[in-house]
């Protein structure tokens, strides 16, 4: 049977270098690398999410206006400065910072 030690086992890990730490202390990388949410998803059409706020429905969302936009929702987990953000909405992918749903409430 072989056993591997401590010691044998950080040295392993040492030798993989940044690469192998990375993919074990890597998870936020992970979540900076989600993809965007696809607008034709199921649950993406159910919540009216468009990934431009400028082409929602204004016939089906009579409340939207302009200024609503993913980057300013409370639900928005990324910066104020992002492109695209994490949505707990859409486990596992991002919305567009200038994205809306209809779940869009006002960062207070």
């Amino acid at each position: 049977m072989n056993h591997t030690t401590r010691r044998i086992f950080v040295q392993r890990l040492a030798a993989t270098g940044t690469a192998g730490l990375g993919a074990v202390v890597g998870l936020p990388a992970l979540a900076q690398a989600a993809p965007l949410v696809d607008e034709k998803s199921p649950q993406a059409a159910a919540l009216g999410y468009a990934a431009d706020t400028t082409k929602v429905d204004a016939k089906k969302y009579p409340k939207h206006t302009a200024e609503q936009k993913c980057v300013n929702c409370q639900l928005f987990a990324g910066k104020a400065t992002d492109k695209a953000g994490n949505c707990p909405l859409f486990a596992g992918k991002q919305v567009t910072a200038a994205g809306w749903c209809s779940a869009y409430v006002k960062k207070a």
